[in-house]
């Protein structure tokens, strides 16, 4: 696992969205008069109305950060190390994204471009709105805080606003470099993501106050605002589709391919089954073969959606044609968006063009909860000071003589103990693959990945490419294929991944520390046992390797770390064709470290984020307080409670993310019995209260309420507020929850339904001592939707 530099592995979104309250108008008990107030808002032709365009909000009187240069025009500082976005990249002026229109500002000499979020007051066009989406990026890590909405009843609310890190391929608005403080690029890609905060339709906005973060100045954390647009509320029955586009994705149902949008209900009249609205695709050469449904939409929320399409006979795979995507309700089109449409998913070419069509197959976003293992030569020595550093650094930690890593090898060891002398340590003599994977599902988890390669260069597989390997050395056994046999034997349902360090510590042929193995304390060099070198490391080395996992053992993940120099345009188009001869859907996944920018999910580690990223994501961690290899020097204590993984479980699905938990087994492949302890209560919360987590998606309105509220949406079907607190008599959520009269409020766990009310704008729900009792670590409720 890599720990450097941590700003090139913390992952940016191409979205943002709010993740604090602010109070909408529920459709509660009173929405069984929808029908009357549509009867006064719309004629008896006209069902839907139609939705205002986007209204883009100057802000040029508030810009006070140059943050865009072009070669001709120098002088911005966006970060304050001097490094700017590049404008011949960008847009200069009206922009529309995902159906919202934006003004760009310009990237002229001087020019103020963004606003450096430091708590400043942004005027409205005074008027009754959904939402305000902004444009926004952060500097030195993912930026967020607490913006503050101002209304003409002088009443306020606040909701989350974020940017995430620039210092990625993230973000609608992207480009390949960034311009250095001398004027050179730096070959990094940089982004910029929208962040939107939901809006009361029922009051008149007039302002937003902006989080008060940080200047632009060097490691610290600013955020940055480049553009903002309202979308006003429409009355009666109204919906709009946003971001409607094909994708290289198949629905597991039927193996259709699917084509997405985002449906936005923009009036006053929430949606339910009686509206029979379905969504659909009008394109010549294919034809709809699984509508998506919605039946349950409130005014002001979102819904992303799914149709199935297959091409017609004579339509080849790839085919572009002008296509619209329909909404359709009561017998009548509410709703559509023109499209050019790809047709079919052909093959993948090794090009930023042709895999920028990939995305994060549908298993994976609902598998919610991995696995990670990182098990190797580390996990002999098994130590480093608790909570500081990662085990798994251990060799290049033993470099550095100002390093306890140098000390304690020195005394326990001795100075000629190279590191590989741990190799033969290696044993795996108690390992049990079947036992492994059947703990990973009795955990609950849908997925693990096995370290294949660390960064020691010590590959678990058999590897024809160097001897360095545990069928070689070491265990004598084919760790990977173990693992994965017993997988597919005794846990099928369980998906399966590979870990890959993209670049080798002492390597000869390419040392990611700029030397050859050697002994720390005489600097003599020492072997780099089993490995021949003299090869090209990239393409006669790293590469080949690569495509050894995928070819031979078949991951659904591929789990890279570090980046570097790669080939990973090519091998990663053949990961994705390799696929194509498997039974369909079977679709595999890649994350954002193979050091190109292209990637299907980020990657945060011991962190997460503050608001819900719409741009898919997983955040890993140790049960360990810093470590993912085994550290033997950890006592229990320190290791994540039950209820830390389940509240950290519970927040990162609710903000859209994957939950990789990472174990470090002991060397001779034991799993120690804290983390067995941990694992398995894990599996027995989840038995209960799994339905909220997996097959769900994040609420458009907010990830959170307060620090105790989190939620999740199972499509069509019910609404989960989870409690991070035992709950008391009542449970009230100051919030919007979509809710109606005829709804079923139950706890998991417990067997009755609750009583439950709205009460102004909040949702209260009688909670007895027995439903208390029966819950434990994350209390999660349930509104089963009904008509």
């Amino acid at each position: 696992m890599s720990s450097y530099p941590r700003r090139q592995v913390l992952g940016t979104a191409a979205a943002v969205a709010a993740a604090a309250a602010v109070p909408l108008v529920a459709a509660g008990p009173a929405a069984a008069s929808d029908a009357a107030a549509t009867a006064r808002t719309a004629s008896a032709d006209a069902v839907w109305g139609s939705v205002p365009d986007p209204v883009p909000v100057p802000l040029d009187a508030h810009f006070d950060n140059d943050g865009v240069d072009t070669s001709a025009a120098r002088g911005g500082d966006f970060d304050g190390s001097g490094y700017t976005f590049p404008g011949e990249e960008l847009p200069a002026g009206p922009v529309e994204l995902d159906g919202i229109a934006y003004v760009f500002p310009s990237s002229a000499a001087g020019a103020k471009n963004n606003i450096v979020a430091m708590g400043q007051r942004v005027d409205l066009p005074k008027g009754r709105y959904l939402s305000a989406m902004f444009l926004t990026a952060g500097s030195y890590g993912n930026a967020s805080g607490s913006a503050t909405v101002h209304y003409a009843d002088g009443s306020t609310a606040s909701a989350g606003l974020g940017g995430a890190d620039w210092y990625s391929s993230g973000g609608p608005l992207s480009a390949a470099y960034r311009y250095k403080p001398d004027g050179t690029k730096d070959t990094s890609r940089v982004g910029i993501g929208t962040s939107e905060i939901p809006l009361d339709p029922q009051r008149e906005a007039v302002a937003i106050t902006l989080p008060k973060l940080n200047p632009a100045e060097a490691n610290k954390t600013a955020l940055h605002v480049f553009g903002l647009s309202l979308q006003p509320a429409a009355q009666g029955r109204a919906l709009a589709l946003r971001d409607a586009h094909s994708t290289s994705s198949l629905l597991e149902s039927t193996g259709a391919q699917s084509v997405e949008a985002t449906v936005v209900n923009a009036g006053t009249v929430g949606i339910v089954t009686a509206d029979a609205l379905t969504v659909s695709v009008d394109v010549p050469g294919a034809r709809t073969v699984e509508p998506a449904r919605v039946t349950r939409l409130a005014p002001g929320e979102q819904a992303r959606v799914r149709v199935g399409i297959r091409n017609r006979a004579g339509t080849a795979p790839g085919t572009v044609q002008d296509g619209k995507v329909v909404a359709t309700g009561r017998g009548h089109q509410a709703a559509a968006s023109s499209r050019k449409l790809t047709l079919g998913v052909p093959d993948y070419e090794p090009t930023d063009a042709s895999l920028s069509g990939h995305q994060a197959p549908y298993w994976f976003h609902s598998a919610k909860f991995g696995i990670f293992i990182h098990w190797g030569v580390y996990s002999v020595p098994a130590w480093a000071p608790v909570g500081k550093q990662y085990a798994e650094w251990y060799w290049d930690q033993m470099q550095d003589p100002n390093n306890p890593t140098y000390a304690h090898h020195k005394a326990t060891y001795g100075e000629d103990f190279a590191y590989d002398d741990f190799i033969p340590m290696f044993t795996a003599k108690k390992w049990d693959p079947r036992a492994w994977v059947e703990l990973f599902r009795d955990a609950g988890a849908q997925y693990h990945v096995l370290t294949s390669k660390h960064h020691e260069g010590f590959a678990l597989w058999d590897t024809k490419l160097s001897d360095r390997n545990a069928v070689k050395m070491g265990p004598k056994r084919d760790i990977i294929k173990e693992l994965f046999d017993a997988s597919r034997r005794y846990t099928p349902e369980l998906h399966r991944g590979l870990y890959f360090s993209m670049p080798e510590w002492f390597n000869p042929d390419n040392p990611w520390m700029g030397h050859a193995p050697r002994n720390p304390y005489t600097l003599e060099p020492v072997p780099y046992t089993g490995y021949t070198s003299g090869k090209d490391y990239v393409k006669g080395f790293q590469a080949p390797q690569m495509l050894e996992l995928i070819h031979d053992y078949d991951p659904q993940l591929l789990w890279c770390d570090i980046g570097g120099v790669n080939d990973s345009h090519n091998v990663l188009a053949e990961f994705f064709n390799h696929g194509k001869n498997r039974p369909k859907p079977y679709e595999v996944a890649v994350n954002n470290r193979s050091g190109i920018g292209f990637h299907d999910f980020t990657t945060p580690e011991y962190t997460t984020y503050d608001n819900t990223v719409v741009a898919k994501w997983e955040s890993s961690r140790g049960l360990d307080p810093y470590s993912y290899g085994y550290n033997a020097e950890t006592p229990d204590d320190r290791y994540m409670s039950t209820e830390e993984v389940l509240h950290s479980l519970v927040d990162i699905v609710s903000k859209n993310g994957n939950f990789l938990l990472d174990i470090g087994p002991r060397a001779d492949g034991t799993i120690p019995e804290i983390m067995q302890t941990r694992l398995r209560e894990t599996g027995h919360w989840l038995k209960t209260n799994g339905e909220a987590i997996y097959d769900t998606t994040y609420w458009s309105r907010m990830a959170q309420l307060g620090e105790d509220l989190r939620f999740t949406v199972r499509p069509n079907k019910a609404f989960y507020i989870h409690s991070l607190a035992e709950p008391g008599a009542t449970l009230t959520v100051e919030a919007a929850v979509p809710v109606r009269a005829g709804d079923k409020v139950t706890m998991l766990g417990y067997d009755r339904p609750l009583n439950w009310r709205t009460k102004g704008g909040s949702f209260v729900v009688d909670v007895p001592a027995a439903a208390r009792a029966a819950g434990e670590h994350v209390w999660v409720f349930k509104v089963e939707w009904k008509g």
